[in-house]
């Protein structure tokens, strides 16, 4: 029997800039801002406020700002 699990989806937006380039941090901080639709310094990209947007913000807090829209 499969059950299925129900996501609750929260109206909740984050609008995240790039402020730190990634020179000398290696493959895994470069692969998760390309994961957060990032890439370059000054690029904003607005993402839905999810667990995993949370943990990925979190790894590269030093390299981004938020902000709650």
């Amino acid at each position: 029997m499969t059950t299925k699990v129900q996501t609750k989806k929260s109206g909740k937006m984050l609008i995240v800039t790039q402020i730190g380039g990634t020179t000398g941090k290696g493959p895994k901080m470069k692969e998760t801002l390309l994961g957060l639709g990032l890439g370059r310094i000054r690029k904003t990209s607005e993402l839905q406020d999810t667990p995993a947007i949370r943990g990925m913000l979190t790894r590269v807090r030093h390299l981004v700002t938020v902000v709650e829209k």
